[in-house]
């Protein structure tokens, strides 16, 4: 696939099994892989387009996130990824399989028994609406933040449509503390930037609202609100509790910028030590910080999902 959020190539991956870039935004593991680790699924969650996927993984867990993907259309086009309506349609295509694979009682019996993790909303806020000055003329961060709620309790419904009846959904970072966005709008001491962690917070209320009000319309269900703002913030504003020596730039090249194309074995040398940082790159963290929160996630939400 052509897209620009690419990561299927070193460093990326560096980490995980093998050393091999697999896709995974992070030098090892990311939050799926974790998650499904630690409940003892499987050691990691393959991804559904991936063309050495086995069948029997279609039982136990696959995934079909996309780098770049949004909310909102325009933020997967300008990354050139796949839009959440051709995710859904890979999803029909994954259900046509398992139905061929072990009927339609047991699809709808894994389908009801699964657990749905959707992990959006950073792209809308940092490439789209503060990337595009276009976007701020036409949206305020109110009405924007507002879509991206509205199109994810759209997508949850239409998950729920297919037969989902347990699914997260994870709420924005505090994106303005990410290391690229500290270089590009923190002023010359790279502070966390104020607006931005304010856009996140705004849409963070506004999703949590809208899964309240359609957990009590699809009585059936689990929709849980995953809060990752606070565990992150934690871990940026106080490192060293941690174990952690460097929260303001990414493990990748200067750290100040580099995420994607400008992370990789040609121009970017990377930190030694990963473990030692909270970002892999400038965007995301390390697997030792997915680990950590993930950690977090599960002590606050599992009693609400298992």
């Amino acid at each position: 696939m052509i897209t620009e959020a690419r990561c299927d190539y070193p460093p990326y991956g560096i980490d995980f099994d093998g050393g091999v870039p697999t896709g995974r935004f992070s030098n090892g593991k990311v939050p799926t892989d974790i998650l499904a680790e630690e409940l003892g699924l499987k050691p990691s969650i393959p991804a559904y387009r991936d063309p050495n996927l086995k069948p029997e993984d279609l039982l136990t867990g696959v995934t079909f996130a996309s780098g770049g993907a949004g909310y909102v259309p325009l933020t997967t086009q300008i990354a050139g990824g796949i839009p959440l309506p051709k995710q859904l349609k890979y999803f029909e295509e994954y259900i046509e399989k398992l139905n061929d694979m072990v009927g339609e009682e047991r699809t709808k019996f894994i389908l009801k028994n699964s657990m749905f993790v959707i992990i959006c909303g950073s792209n809308d806020i940092a490439n789209d609406f503060f990337g595009l000055p276009s976007v701020r003329l036409q949206y305020t961060v109110d009405s924007f933040t507002a879509l991206m709620a509205e199109n994810a309790r759209s997508f949850a419904m239409s998950l729920y449509g297919y037969g989902a009846r347990r699914i997260l959904m994870f709420g924005a970072p505090p994106i303005g503390c990410v290391p690229s966005q500290r270089t590009v709008a923190g002023g010359p001491t790279r502070d966390c930037v104020v607006r931005f962690n304010d856009a996140s917070k705004l849409f963070n209320a506004k999703l949590s609202g809208n899964l309240d009000i359609l957990s009590r319309t699809l009585l059936d269900s689990t929709l849980v609100y995953v809060d990752i703002y606070s565990p992150l913030l934690d871990l940026i504003v106080n490192p060293r509790q941690y174990g952690f020596k460097v929260s303001n730039l990414g493990c990748c090249g200067t750290g100040l910028i580099e995420v994607t194309a400008l992370c990789n074995n040609y121009t970017s040398a990377v930190c030694p030590i990963r473990s030692d940082y909270v970002f892999w790159d400038s965007f995301h963290p390390t697997e030792t910080a997915y680990r950590i929160i993930v950690a977090k996630l599960l002590d606050r939400y599992l009693s609400k999902i298992i």
